[in-house]
């Protein structure tokens, strides 16, 4: 049963930035978007949603993806000045590191379930930009499939103590004709 969510301002870091730290609820979708496939991604798409999931990564074990890690089950972040490390209980535990030291992403990162992520701040805003995808993950829950091109921007923003809102900007020439927001 859900508790009551807490009230109260979000708790600010010692150089003054929203804290994220602590355990949050699985993350519910508000508006998934309206992504414009490729065709092929599209067929994949379809394929996907009419064998019921059947090869989804977390069918077989495998990380669920960017969008839908912490979708099912709480996960924990854990804030410092140089990193937020995201950890996700889930069927298949799995993990993220943002670098917020400022260093650039990889010149060739080797491709990963989680991509390389790097971020930054916009004023109480975390901008969390991420590359270096394999292709094997689903953007999302539901089977919408990409590519190694996949560029994933996320903006974090803790508005009062019980909330965390993440907007996901999804883009992937290889498999979308324009990026959508989720």
């Amino acid at each position: 049963t859900p508790h009551a969510t807490p009230s109260g301002p979000a708790p600010r870091t010692a150089e003054g930035k929203p804290n994220f730290t602590g355990v949050w609820y699985a993350q519910r979708t508000i508006d998934p978007g309206k992504p414009q496939p490729l065709d092929w991604a599209e067929k994949l798409f379809d394929d996907r949603v009419a064998n019921h999931s059947k090869d989804a990564p977390g069918a077989h074990c495998l990380t669920r993806g960017i969008t839908a890690a912490g979708a099912l089950f709480p996960y924990e972040l854990v804030q410092t000045p140089a990193r937020l490390v995201m950890i996700f209980e889930d069927d298949i535990p799995s993990h993220r590191t943002v670098y917020l030291d400022g260093r650039p992403h990889p010149k060739d990162p080797n491709p990963d379930w989680m991509g390389h992520s790097i971020g930054h701040w916009e004023g109480d805003i975390l901008v969390v930009d991420t590359v270096g995808f394999n292709d094997k993950s689903w953007v999302d829950s539901q089977g919408h499939p990409h590519t190694e091109k996949l560029h994933v921007t996320e903006r974090l923003r803790r508005p009062d103590l019980g909330h965390l809102e993440i907007e996901f900007t999804v883009e992937d020439p290889g498999a979308y004709s324009k990026p959508w927001i989720i």
